[in-house]
């Protein structure tokens, strides 16, 4: 894991989450491959050393478990539906671990892209060679910083602007300041034929937690944590043409079978262009 960037190493987080979902009797998702990319990624990360957490700290891990063990099937659901009403091409931003183009049974002709540092998707690429993964889709990797120009690359990889796509940003805005978080929206918006769509976490609590000083914080991951968006997201959509709606955390809880805090302030936004 020490070839990872810190703030990429918390994709290894997310993909013990899906493991340890994955495991359990009735998951609400399957990633076959989330515990391989665990193992793989050594230092200690199949088993993290919990005894010397606070009870705060517990209840804070718990509940970002539930967070995104919840996103990730609200994420895997709106996806789906998204390529059902038409959308021919998929964007991730900030791809990270997903395997979403290799465990949902895409169609063969759905161009899917993932974007992402080099390191990472070098990473992921060398544990999915090794367990023989493919995708079921058209899946294209490019390696860049979403702080830099990424719109031309993109479409010399082909990308088509004129075709409805389905954004994705999971768990991504919230590690860049508000102006950098407009700009790769603003660039998405410049992309988006009629019919494109786009979704991602709202942020509420991420934003307070990175007003506090790094030491304050609740754990490594937060502490790289720098806002996102400074406005609300629906605002802002409606501003650039996207038409909105805001998913509650505890109402995703509940339509899943499962229970989220009644303190849970955080949720999901998904667009519609």
């Amino acid at each position: 894991m020490s070839s990872l960037p810190a703030v990429s190493r918390t994709a290894v987080g997310v993909a013990r989450v899906r493991a340890m979902e994955t495991a359990r009797p009735e998951p609400l998702f399957r990633d076959p491959y989330a515990a391989a990319f665990v193992a793989a990624a050594g230092d200690g990360a199949a088993s993290p050393d919990r005894t010397h957490l606070t009870d705060e700290q517990r209840r804070w891990r718990a509940g970002i478990a539930l967070h995104v063990t919840l996103r990730t099937r609200f994420f895997d659901d709106y996806l789906v539906e998204a390529v059902a009403d038409g959308c021919e091409q998929v964007v991730l931003l900030g791809a990270g671990l997903d395997t979403r183009a290799l465990r949902l049974g895409w169609p063969a002709r759905l161009r899917w892209f993932e974007l992402d540092l080099p390191e990472v998707l070098a990473f992921k690429q060398a544990v999915l060679d090794d367990l023989g993964g493919a995708a079921t889709c058209d899946r294209r990797t490019l390696a860049t910083d979403l702080g830099a120009d990424w719109a031309g690359p993109l479409q010399e990889i082909g990308f088509i602007p004129q075709a409805p796509t389905a954004w994705l940003a999971e768990g991504l805005l919230v590690y860049l300041d508000g102006q950098t978080a407009a700009d790769v929206l603003g660039t998405v918006t410049g992309l988006s034929a009629a019919g494109s769509r786009l979704s991602f976490e709202r942020g509420d609590v991420a934003r307070q937690v990175a007003t506090k000083t790094t030491d304050t914080r609740p754990d490594e991951a937060s502490a790289l944590w720098r806002g996102g968006l400074v406005r609300r997201p629906s605002e802002w959509l409606a501003e650039h043409a996207w038409r909105t709606t805001e998913h509650e955390l505890r109402d995703v809880a509940t339509a899943y079978g499962r229970t989220a805090p009644t303190s849970a302030r955080s949720g999901f936004v998904t667009a519609f262009r």
